[in-house]
């Protein structure tokens, strides 16, 4: 039996699409850095309220350069000194010194998230850059 031209045509455009797009958790920024993206990477990791997603910026050396806090459903309250304080601290760490940094107190639950979503993160930069 022969498959159409088009047919064809179209089986490979889509298999070829999947493949240049096939890494939705990390995309490469334009300084030659990774940001990954923990919706889907974290999405069993919950703090207070619920998930916590972040996009973690990491150099080629596996430093974090960005923590960015993406929408989520915490307390704003309780979750604006996580975004202020424990962001920040995530800078500069890797995968062998990010233990050292503590959560923010009254927001244990946010901060334990944030911590836990970085962790992946870097664990998926490491497996898959």
């Amino acid at each position: 039996m022969r498959v159409p031209f088009l047919a064809q045509t179209a089986v490979l455009v889509a298999a070829l699409g999947c493949v240049a797009c096939s890494d939705s958790n990390m995309q490469k920024d334009g300084d030659g850095n990774y940001v990954v993206n923990t919706t889907e990477l974290g999405k069993d990791i919950k703090g207070y309220v619920g998930q916590t997603p972040l996009n973690v910026t990491i150099n080629p050396n596996g430093v974090i350069v960005k923590v960015e806090a993406l929408q989520n459903s915490e307390t704003p309250d309780f979750f604006r000194p996580v975004e202020e304080k424990l962001l920040k601290q995530l800078e500069g760490k890797n995968s062998t010194t990010i233990d050292a940094v503590d959560g923010v107190s009254g927001a244990t639950f946010s901060s334990r998230a944030v911590l836990k979503n970085t962790k992946a993160a870097l664990d998926y930069y490491h497996a898959h850059k």
